[in-house]
């Protein structure tokens, strides 16, 4: 593998699409199967895979970062909750190739995420991280987001409790009345299409 200046030279940022979800599920199983970072049991199939995509595009960014035509990580928004007053708020993910962590393409793929969901008008920005994963804990730190609280051995996965820490970042001024929630259609593709390809 090329050393990390050169893969964050070449590396590439798109909106995912349900056709790659072979590939991106390819790079979420082992997480499930050999980490505690997710809570799943199972690996989804390839069906659920693809809706998960589906519906998140429905509403909110789901980018995929390619290096030499292979998707190494991906990264998505969904909304944090159900009622309305939430609708301001978002929770962001991010799953990287195991081969290509620790190299900086994490910290672009998200930095890029936060944009588009800033075009949203969205205001909080939350990420919901097992006791499991102290580099995301970190990964986050540097990103500016706070520490919120932690919701103690709340997941049970390999024979052991898990906590969950919730952090946050404001990206708008609560000081002021909210503009309307913009769904990912509804966003300038222009301006989309410039935070994806601009380094």
């Amino acid at each position: 593998m090329k050393n990390r200046d050169d893969i964050l030279k070449d590396i590439t940022f798109r909106m995912a699409d349900v056709s790659d979800a072979e590939e991106l599920l390819s790079i979420y199983k082992p997480y499930v199967t050999d980490t505690a970072i997710t809570f799943e049991y199972e690996v989804p199939s390839i069906e659920v895979f693809k809706n998960r995509i589906k519906e998140t595009l429905e509403g909110y960014p789901y980018i995929v970062c390619e290096y030499k035509d292979k998707i190494v990580g991906y990264a998505y928004a969904h909304r944090y909750g159900e009622r309305a007053a939430y609708q301001w708020d978002v929770e962001l993910s991010i799953y990287l190739d195991m081969n290509y962590k620790s190299l900086g393409v994490g910290k672009l793929l998200y930095n890029k995420l936060i944009e588009i969901v800033k075009l949203q008008n969205v205001r909080n920005i939350y990420a919901c991280i097992t006791s499991a994963n102290e580099k995301s804990l970190k990964f986050h730190e540097k990103l500016g987001f706070e520490f919120i609280g932690i919701f103690k051995n709340t997941g049970y996965k390999f024979d052991s409790w898990y906590g969950v820490n919730w952090m946050g970042i404001a990206v708008g001024d609560i000081n002021e009345k909210p503009e309307p929630v913009k769904m990912i259609n509804e966003v300038d593709s222009k301006l989309i299409e410039n935070i994806l390809t601009g380094k």
